[in-house]
């Protein structure tokens, strides 16, 4: 009876206190946030995917070691958030990786774009002086 209250008792209390950890990052994050007015936060998405990656590895090794300790509801318990938190790194890192992709698409596109608009601006001028004044734009002089 005792080992069962054990076994429950420790599910309960490390899920709790792993949320609680989660909370309480998010939190920070928000504050820092708050206090850029709103702006982008230097290396926010690494520590997101660090602090899910690390939460992760030591739920599943936690899980590992109550299953081998003979308690299977922390083990359970331990690998669901294992789980959950693997699922939240994998979409985490995901957008992070489609908003790369559609970034960088996007500075190609741009690039080729003023490209072929100096190329055409230069080919309507006969003097090399006349073309590469016109390359340079108003902004640069």
């Amino acid at each position: 009876m005792s080992k069962a209250v054990l076994d429950l008792g420790l599910a309960v209390l490390l899920s709790g206190l792993e949320g609680a950890v989660l909370v309480a990052f998010w939190f920070v994050e928000g504050v820092k946030k708050w206090a850029a007015q709103g702006g982008p936060v230097p290396g926010a998405t690494s520590r997101f995917l660090w602090v899910l990656s690390v939460g992760a590895a030591l739920s599943a090794l936690a899980g590992y070691g109550f299953s081998q300790a003979d308690l299977p509801v922390a083990s359970v318990s331990q690998t669901v958030v294992a789980t959950l938190l693997t699922l939240l790194l994998l979409l985490g890192a995901g957008t992070e990786c489609g908003k790369r992709i559609s970034q960088h698409r996007s500075r190609r596109r741009l690039r080729r774009e003023r490209r072929r608009w100096h190329e055409s601006r230069s080919r309507g001028h006969s003097h090399a002086s006349a073309s590469v004044s016109a390359r340079r734009g108003w902004w640069r002089w």
